[in-house]
């Protein structure tokens, strides 16, 4: 179905969508390559939202080198969307543009256009497939997808911890367990994420910026805080800069004046409680997915980490192991029971194992119970 040059010009175009890793929230990222007689003519990526999408990208291209677009393929990692946004369809000006065949990776999730941006393409004449590298494709927009199939966000979970699994030294200390490489290489990963996520407990602990620094990023991630009581102290770091998004538990004249306090700091409150008192986590995703958030990083204490995995709420753990030892009486990774069974555990599914540094990055993905 697909040839070798096919292959050749999808790994383009996907290497083109990688442009946009930090740049494109909430739309996906996607790459395409326009080619005409075994010659690429064109090239995009998407840009920030409400500028050009990848094909308008290619094709402005095509033109401004002097190429005629009639009877070209395009490649393009996501099916050309097929509604009005911010944007033009672009299936609409592929139609125009008298293109002869359109490859795609993968179908667009958002049910606005799943499938009739192709269908509109087949309609008008053009030679349509779909399915080259697919896996790759959604890999690149996996929270994308999440949010618009799941109507949640892809949660990852970062932790640094030594070998035998500790976070920090019974008195609080944990900088640094692991080496620059590992912690720059965690940046990287805050700064394709939509919004980062932490606790309470870790502002009061360890008063984070949880911003991105250590690798270059057009734009910040929004931060957000989950304070069921509203204890953070307006002085807090996270809340210099742009403004934070604070779930708490409830509203009412018991918080009044330290919301307000909160408030005065640009901070941005919502009440999500559940019948204990806490923040209720599923709903907190939602909200946060309604929001655009398509992956969402946290970098909590183990407690957070525990109650997100209790509920349900964390798609892969993102693990920086480092090559030392500091003991049971250390502070663990994540706070959950033991299991009555081995049945029972929480099972994960390692999607890379990578050296970074002198330290190992797990990449571990939870597996659905009716997937174990």
């Amino acid at each position: 179905m697909f040839s070798q040059s096919d292959f050749v010009h999808m790994e383009r175009a996907l290497t083109l969508a990688q442009r946009g890793l930090y740049i494109t929230d909430p739309n996906p990222r996607v790459g395409c390559v326009l080619v005409k007689d075994g010659v690429v003519i064109g090239e995009g990526s998407t840009q920030p939202a409400g500028q050009d999408h990848a094909e308008i990208q290619a094709m402005k291209d095509a033109r401004a080198r002097g190429h005629d677009l009639r009877g070209a393929t395009a490649y393009v990692t996501l099916e050309p969307c097929s509604h009005f946004g911010r944007t033009p369809p672009c299936a609409s000006a592929l139609i125009e543009a008298k293109v002869a065949r359109v490859i795609a990776a993968m179908e667009d999730p958002n049910p606005l256009v799943s499938g009739r941006g192709l269908a509109m393409l087949r309609d008008a004449g053009i030679d349509v497939r779909c399915g080259l590298l697919a896996n790759e494709a959604r890999e690149l927009n996996i929270g994308f997808v999440s949010r618009m199939t799941r109507k949640r966000p892809w949660v990852r979970m970062k932790v640094a911890a030594s070998l035998d699994g500790r976070t920090g030294l019974p008195s609080g200390e944990s900088q640094w367990i692991t080496g620059e490489a590992a912690r720059a290489d965690g940046h990287a990963w805050r700064a394709r994420a939509s919004a980062i996520l932490t606790g309470i407990g870790t502002v009061k602990e360890d008063d984070p910026r949880m911003t991105v620094r250590a690798v270059d990023t057009p734009r910040q991630p929004k931060r957000v805080l989950i304070d069921s009581r509203l204890e953070a102290s307006p002085l807090a770091q996270i809340f210099v800069g742009p403004p934070t998004l604070v779930f708490c538990a409830a509203l009412d004249e018991s918080n009044e004046e330290r919301a307000e306090a909160l408030r005065a700091r640009g901070a941005e409150i919502v009440a999500l409680g559940n019948a204990h008192g806490k923040v209720d986590l599923t709903a907190m995703l939602g909200e946060l997915a309604a929001r655009g958030v398509n992956e969402l990083h946290v970098e909590a204490g183990y407690k957070l980490n525990g109650s997100l995995l209790r509920e349900g709420c964390v798609d892969e753990l993102l693990v920086y192991v480092a090559p030392s030892l500091l003991g049971t009486s250390s502070l663990g990774m994540i706070d959950l029971a033991a299991p009555a069974t081995l049945d029972e555990r929480t099972r994960l599914a390692f999607h890379s194992v990578d050296r970074i540094g002198g330290d190992l990055r797990i990449l571990a993905r939870v597996v659905a119970m009716q997937d174990a």
